[in-house]
């Protein structure tokens, strides 16, 4: 039997919700998130961020490759900010 991942695991490695589905929308120029109520036109920071949250990739590793991404440093604060957010909206485990 396979244990189901515990809460440390889920905060550590951020998924996007079943009921979400993200994809790269040509005419928009951006990532949008599809639900069935509707849709959300991501900023290109947070369609980067949900991109790389599949639930394999920890959340200091997704902030390493934004960081190397957009030849930034220091950007955890505004991610896990993002993260928290995302959570509370309910697109991510």
């Amino acid at each position: 039997m396979i244990p189901s991942p515990t809460i440390n695991d889920t905060a550590l490695r951020p998924r996007l919700r079943s009921l979400f589905r993200l994809q790269w929308e040509p005419t928009q120029s951006a990532y949008v998130l599809l639900y069935p109520e509707g849709m959300v036109k991501l900023n290109p920071s947070a369609g980067e961020i949900l991109v790389r949250c599949d639930g394999t990739r920890e959340l200091d590793g997704i902030i390493d490759e934004l960081e190397a991404l957009f030849s930034a440093s220091n950007l955890a604060v505004e991610v896990y900010r993002f993260i928290d957010n995302a959570r509370q909206l309910g697109w991510i485990d």
